[in-house]
Protein backbone atom coordinates (compact mmCIF):
# COMPACT_ATOMS: atom_id res chain seq x y z
CA UNK A 1 0.00 0.00 0.00
CA UNK A 2 1.37 3.66 -1.00
CA UNK A 3 0.18 6.90 0.71
CA UNK A 4 0.93 9.77 -0.24
CA UNK A 5 -0.61 12.74 2.34
CA UNK A 6 0.43 16.27 3.56
CA UNK A 7 -0.89 18.05 6.83
CA UNK A 8 0.40 21.36 6.73
CA UNK A 9 -0.48 24.53 8.83
CA UNK A 10 0.46 27.52 7.94
CA UNK A 11 -0.31 31.56 6.91
CA UNK A 12 -0.68 32.97 3.05
CA UNK A 13 2.36 33.99 1.45
CA UNK A 14 0.34 35.59 -1.33
CA UNK A 15 -3.38 36.14 -2.01
CA UNK A 16 -5.30 33.64 -3.94
CA UNK A 17 -4.79 33.61 -7.75
CA UNK A 18 -8.24 32.73 -9.79
CA UNK A 19 -8.05 30.67 -12.91
CA UNK A 20 -10.20 28.76 -14.97
CA UNK A 21 -9.35 24.87 -16.77
CA UNK A 22 -10.53 25.23 -20.43
CA UNK A 23 -13.20 22.69 -19.21
CA UNK A 24 -14.35 25.67 -17.21
CA UNK A 25 -13.17 23.85 -13.67
CA UNK A 26 -11.88 26.91 -11.49
CA UNK A 27 -8.69 26.83 -10.07
CA UNK A 28 -7.09 28.95 -7.39
CA UNK A 29 -2.99 28.72 -6.25
CA UNK A 30 -1.07 30.05 -3.26
CA UNK A 31 1.60 30.02 -1.20
CA UNK A 32 1.80 29.04 2.34
CA UNK A 33 4.73 29.58 4.54
CA UNK A 34 4.94 26.97 7.57
CA UNK A 35 8.25 27.09 10.10
CA UNK A 36 9.84 25.21 12.46
CA UNK A 37 11.20 25.87 15.84
CA UNK A 38 14.14 24.19 17.69
CA UNK A 39 17.05 24.31 20.16
CA UNK A 40 20.21 23.64 18.86
CA UNK A 41 23.15 21.46 21.14
CA UNK A 42 24.59 24.80 22.68
CA UNK A 43 20.50 25.65 23.60
CA UNK A 44 20.15 28.50 20.75
CA UNK A 45 16.70 28.84 18.99
CA UNK A 46 17.42 27.91 15.84
CA UNK A 47 14.08 28.40 13.15
CA UNK A 48 13.58 27.33 9.84
CA UNK A 49 10.82 28.54 7.26
CA UNK A 50 9.42 26.49 4.33
CA UNK A 51 7.15 27.77 1.43
CA UNK A 52 4.87 25.69 -0.16
CA UNK A 53 2.56 25.81 -3.64
CA UNK A 54 -0.91 24.89 -2.77
CA UNK A 55 -3.85 24.54 -5.31
CA UNK A 56 -7.29 24.14 -4.83
CA UNK A 57 -9.90 22.92 -7.55
CA UNK A 58 -13.65 23.36 -8.51
CA UNK A 59 -16.03 24.98 -5.62
CA UNK A 60 -13.84 25.38 -2.96
CA UNK A 61 -11.22 26.78 -5.15
CA UNK A 62 -14.12 29.91 -5.24
CA UNK A 63 -14.83 29.67 -1.78
CA UNK A 64 -10.27 30.01 -1.23
CA UNK A 65 -10.72 32.83 -2.99
CA UNK A 66 -13.22 34.41 -1.59
CA UNK A 67 -12.39 34.47 2.26
CA UNK A 68 -8.49 33.65 2.24
CA UNK A 69 -5.59 36.88 1.66
CA UNK A 70 -2.46 37.07 2.87
CA UNK A 71 -1.33 36.83 6.10
CA UNK A 72 -4.31 34.34 6.98
CA UNK A 73 -3.84 31.25 8.41
CA UNK A 74 -4.57 28.23 7.07
CA UNK A 75 -4.80 24.23 7.56
CA UNK A 76 -4.78 21.88 4.37
CA UNK A 77 -4.84 18.44 4.04
CA UNK A 78 -3.91 16.87 0.14
CA UNK A 79 -1.30 15.38 -1.49
CA UNK A 80 2.01 16.06 -3.37
CA UNK A 81 2.36 16.54 -7.09
CA UNK A 82 5.47 17.20 -8.65
CA UNK A 83 5.65 18.76 -12.43
CA UNK A 84 8.33 18.43 -14.44
CA UNK A 85 8.92 20.53 -18.33
CA UNK A 86 11.48 21.64 -20.11
CA UNK A 87 11.95 25.57 -19.64
CA UNK A 88 12.05 27.92 -23.26
CA UNK A 89 15.51 28.13 -22.55
CA UNK A 90 16.08 24.28 -22.67
CA UNK A 91 16.86 23.64 -18.66
CA UNK A 92 14.96 20.84 -17.36
CA UNK A 93 12.41 22.63 -14.24
CA UNK A 94 10.25 20.98 -12.08
CA UNK A 95 7.34 22.37 -9.14
CA UNK A 96 6.53 20.28 -6.06
CA UNK A 97 3.16 21.43 -4.96
CA UNK A 98 0.04 20.61 -2.97
CA UNK A 99 -3.16 19.29 -4.41
CA UNK A 100 -5.80 20.43 -1.50
CA UNK A 101 -8.38 17.74 -0.49
CA UNK A 102 -9.64 19.54 2.49
CA UNK A 103 -8.69 22.88 4.04
CA UNK A 104 -9.91 25.03 7.35
CA UNK A 105 -9.55 28.43 7.85
CA UNK A 106 -7.62 29.25 10.80
CA UNK A 107 -8.73 31.47 13.69
CA UNK A 108 -10.77 34.88 12.95
CA UNK A 109 -8.83 38.16 12.96
CA UNK A 110 -10.63 40.59 15.11
CA UNK A 111 -12.40 42.32 12.10
CA UNK A 112 -13.73 38.75 10.79
CA UNK A 113 -15.12 38.17 7.97
CA UNK A 114 -14.42 37.39 4.54
CA UNK A 115 -11.94 39.02 2.17
CA UNK A 116 -12.45 42.50 0.37
CA UNK A 117 -14.91 43.14 3.72
CA UNK A 118 -17.88 41.72 1.35
CA UNK A 119 -21.03 40.55 3.91
CA UNK A 120 -21.65 36.71 4.06
CA UNK A 121 -24.70 35.57 5.27
CA UNK A 122 -24.99 33.61 8.78
CA UNK A 123 -25.59 30.62 6.92
CA UNK A 124 -22.86 30.10 4.72
CA UNK A 125 -20.69 31.23 7.92
CA UNK A 126 -21.56 28.10 9.62
CA UNK A 127 -20.70 26.23 6.63
CA UNK A 128 -17.01 27.23 6.00
CA UNK A 129 -14.88 25.51 8.23
CA UNK A 130 -14.48 22.60 6.78
CA UNK A 131 -14.13 21.79 2.60
CA UNK A 132 -13.76 18.59 1.28
CA UNK A 133 -12.46 18.09 -2.13
CA UNK A 134 -14.47 15.80 -4.98
CA UNK A 135 -11.71 14.39 -6.78
CA UNK A 136 -14.20 13.28 -9.32
CA UNK A 137 -14.23 16.88 -11.29
CA UNK A 138 -10.15 16.92 -11.92
CA UNK A 139 -9.08 15.90 -15.07
CA UNK A 140 -5.04 15.51 -16.08
CA UNK A 141 -6.05 16.82 -19.69
CA UNK A 142 -7.23 20.04 -18.06
CA UNK A 143 -4.79 21.48 -15.85
CA UNK A 144 -2.68 24.11 -17.34
CA UNK A 145 0.79 22.98 -16.60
Amino acid sequence: MNLNKVFIIGNLTRDPELRTLPSGLPVVSFGVATNRVWKNQQGEKQEEVQFHNIVIFGKQAEIANQYLSKGKMVFIEGRLRTSTWDAQDGTKRSRTEIVAERMQFGPRSAGGGPANNQKVDNSVKESLPEINLDEGDIKAEDLPF
